[in-house]
């Protein structure tokens, strides 16, 4: 008897790394086309938060030093960092949560960080504070204008688990940063009542050791800015919805919550739970979809179109578009942590790196 028809993918995958350690959230690449990757602190081993891939080595960056904090509210190395974005300038920004396992903040952790790619080397430090970054605040991604203003304004999702979500604001001529769309119904976890989503066939809900399940309470996530700078797109992770809000709104800090809130439309539903947003020059953006192993983009007609669909595609977190066309996306098995089943971790090594061709650039707002 003939074996019966399986899933076909869709598009082609190339791997470019290989993870046998912690498990990666954010990746992204430089203008140059150097790689470099991020692991959160949440309860692996993590010998270095930020690295650069360097002939097949995982290299701590810039240097072993700013991966050593003396404590979780350390403002001179990196804590526990979630994301790093190479910014329109070829300039790596390290975001750093300030909260390994989700612990609360402290002000110092939660940060910014620059460092300029021709000397490897930290030229800037933004420190939120506390009435920016909540004890309850988790910083997940960002991205830049560096038209606006004297050097430019960087757009922050802030994705905490049982607190306020919302959008962060941040001149970076000055530092001085702001909260929008704080706790805004557009920021918030779908109720459960809707939103029900399922990974590799089985429920995606909070599942402890000990205690009842609960469903995953995860705000506003991914983000991307539209091709011409003037919508900024963000999902919560536990939504199918996505939305979009005018980047005039957030940057005018004269305005009312109620005049941003205004600019605020519902993209609607896009077929499936996202945890990384990203957009390309030709004014595409793309999900993530963890509920089909897939990457999904939408044309800017309104049509979407599946980049690519593989089973290997376990958890798409990040993605970064690169000057040479490729789409990079961390694959790292996160509904298979220990959290959600019952205390046991059923995430299986490597975790991966890959990319596929996608015959665009990057967003680039200089």
């Amino acid at each position: 008897m003939s074996e019966p028809v399986a899933a076909e993918p869709v598009g082609e995958l190339e791997l470019v790394h290989a993870f046998t350690g912690p498990m990666p959230t954010g990746v992204s690449v430089s203008h140059t086309g150097r790689i470099f990757v991020n692991f959160p602190k949440w309860g692996d081993e993590v010998p270095a938060t930020v690295v650069e891939l360097r002939d097949g080595r995982e290299v701590p960056f810039p240097d072993p030093a700013w991966n050593r904090p003396d404590s979780d509210d350390d403002p001179e190395a990196f804590v526990s960092v979630q994301n790093i974005v190479v910014d329109p300038a070829d300039r790596l920004w390290v975001l750093d949560t300030g909260s390994p396992m989700f612990q609360p903040t402290r002000p110092g952790g939660p940060k910014l960080v620059r460092v300029d790619l021709d000397t490897d080397t930290v030229a800037q430090v933004i420190v939120f504070p506390p009435d920016v970054a909540l004890p309850t605040t988790y910083l997940n991604d960002v991205r830049f204008d560096l038209r606006r203003g004297d050097a430019g304004v960087a757009y922050i999702t802030d994705s905490a688990v049982a607190g306020p979500n919302g959008i962060i604001v941040v001149d970076l001529a000055t530092g001085a940063s702001w909260r929008r769309l704080h706790d805004h119904p557009s920021t918030k976890a779908e109720s459960p009542a809707t939103f029900r989503p399922v990974v590799e066939g089985r429920p995606f809900q909070q599942r402890p050791a000990d205690g009842p399940q609960a469903p995953v309470t995860i705000g506003s996530d991914g983000i991307a800015i539209s091709a011409d700078g003037s919508r900024l797109y963000y999902c919560p992770l536990a939504s199918r919805h996505w939305y979009s809000v005018a980047t005039d709104a957030l940057a005018d800090v004269s305005l009312t919550e109620d005049d941003v809130a205004a600019t605020v439309v519902d993209e609607g539903d896009k077929g499936g739970g996202s945890d990384g947003l990203e957009s390309d020059d030709a004014g595409r953006v793309y999900l993530t979809s963890y509920e089909q192993n897939a990457v999904l983009r939408r044309r800017p007609d309104g049509e979407y179109e599946t980049v690519v669909h593989d089973p290997r595609l376990l958890w798409p977190d990040t993605m970064s578009v690169a000057v040479d066309g490729y789409l990079y996306v961390t694959a790292n098995q996160l509904h298979r942590q220990a959290s959600y089943h019952h205390g046991k971790d059923l995430r299986r090594k490597p975790y991966a790196l890959f990319r596929t061709r996608i015959g665009a650039g990057p967003v680039l707002l200089r």
